[in-house]
């Protein structure tokens, strides 16, 4: 059964910084890809940043490009997502997913809250 289940969500100034962490499980990151999308108001969703073997790497929707770094410990099954120069249009739900290698969303997480403002 696939588990995701993200933490580290707030409240942030403009600039500021914050780390996302997304605890998985019931699949192999050997076969799947995982990802964090994220549900912006007025913009839906889109995939910030997706980790698949398939590209050698995490890769970043070109809006967070250079502020956002996704990473993996993968002996504890976590993966995070740090975001930093956080500004307003990052305001939104954060979600961890599973995704296929080409990192179409498959299974979606709860989602954890992301706030920017003064």
């Amino acid at each position: 059964q696939v588990q995701l289940v993200e933490s580290g969500g707030g409240l942030v100034q403009p600039g500021g910084s914050l780390r996302l962490s997304c605890t998985h499980s019931g699949f192999s990151l050997d076969d799947f890809a995982i990802g964090w999308f994220r549900r912006v108001p007025g913009k839906g969703r889109e995939a910030a940043a997706c980790d698949s073997k398939l590209f050698g790497g995490p890769k970043y929707v070109s809006s967070v490009e250079g502020r956002f770094t996704m990473s993996r410990d993968a002996a504890k099954n976590i993966v995070y997502l740090e975001m930093s120069k956080l500004n307003s249009e990052d305001t939104g739900v954060y979600y961890c997913v599973q995704a296929s290698t080409m990192c179409e969303p498959m299974y979606w997480g709860k989602g954890t809250e992301v706030t920017v403002s003064a």
